[in-house]
């Protein structure tokens, strides 16, 4: 019943607002809080010795901000290489269950193996979506890493897709 008032209070909003007559504002809200969650990723490209193109697994941690579209977000990328890609996103709310957001942030890679999203300090973009399943506390999230300069021998740009299953909290 209460999502239903916020619900119809919200479509009057956008009605008031359209005939332009001013209401208490609405803002966009995440369908859902915080989660931590495990999965596989995969890389995509792979630099000039074709190397970084592989699959492995990722730890994924989100934080959404209270009252704001913006969430902190963290992923290491387990694998050959590792690597750590912490962003800082807009989210927008697609319905109740689902967020697709744009995150921007860095790909910080460490050792001799390229990570799939690189073997060196990149600046990232992050495009995905977050998915809860109604009536638990399970979010499922798929995403996109783009590192630009992402290798050290060569540059190039390193590409890599995750995706698993979270647990909010």
């Amino acid at each position: 019943m209460g999502r239903l008032i916020e619900l119809m209070a919200t479509v009057g909003t956008v009605v008031l607002g359209s005939l332009g007559l001013t209401a208490e504002s609405a803002t966009a809200q995440a369908a859902y809080g915080s989660y931590v969650g495990v999965g596989g990723t995969f890389g995509i490209e792979e630099n000039n010795r074709g190397e970084g193109q592989q699959f492995g697994g990722v730890i994924a941690v989100r934080y959404k901000l209270l009252e704001l579209p913006v969430s902190l977000r963290a992923q290491a990328l387990i694998g050959g290489g590792t690597a750590i890609v912490p962003t800082i996103s807009y989210d927008f709310p697609l319905n109740w269950q689902t967020d697709v957001y744009l995150g921007a942030g860095a790909a910080f890679a460490s050792g001799d193996t390229p990570s799939p999203v690189g073997d060196k300090t990149s600046f990232a973009l992050q495009p995905g979506v977050d998915y809860v399943v109604p009536g638990s506390s399970a979010v499922i999230f798929g995403n996109a890493i783009i590192a630009f300069d992402a290798y050290r021998n060569g540059g190039g740009t390193a590409v890599s897709v995750q995706g698993g299953v979270g647990l909010r909290f």
